[in-house]
């Protein structure tokens, strides 16, 4: 789950710069699936975590593979992210050629974007 200060605006945001689908909505917790996977928000409401603001600091890191990591980031800057945390580019990695690149939200959680997956080369047993 991502602690964000404000669960609707954090859902607002996600619909339109991530194209989240909402599953469900309580107000201040919030169940999205975004490129598939399942994702939650919601307000910590003092009960032992905190978002990154108030923290200080980054919580969390979220990683997404999709066929087109260029138009994910470039959709999430256009609505407000910050992309200058790690440009997208070619990275070599144990499992191929990897295209990656990643975004601060405006709630500030770490996205990072890539093309290809470590588990298409390491599948489960």
């Amino acid at each position: 789950m991502l602690a964000v200060q404000d669960a609707p605006a954090a859902v607002d945001w996600y619909k339109r710069a991530l194209g989240a689908t909402e599953l469900w909505n309580l107000g201040g917790v919030a169940g999205l699936s975004i490129a598939g996977a399942p994702v939650f928000v919601g307000q910590p409401e003092n009960n032992g975590w905190d978002a990154p603001a108030v923290a200080g600091t980054r919580t969390v890191r979220v990683e997404v593979f999709t066929d087109d990591p260029d138009e994910f980031i470039e959709r999430a800057v256009a609505a407000g992210a910050d992309g200058s945390i790690d440009e997208i580019r070619d990275h070599r990695a144990p499992w191929g050629i990897h295209r990656q690149g990643g975004f601060i939200d405006p709630f500030g959680h770490l996205w990072l974007v890539g093309d290809k997956s470590p588990l298409q080369r390491f599948p489960a047993n």
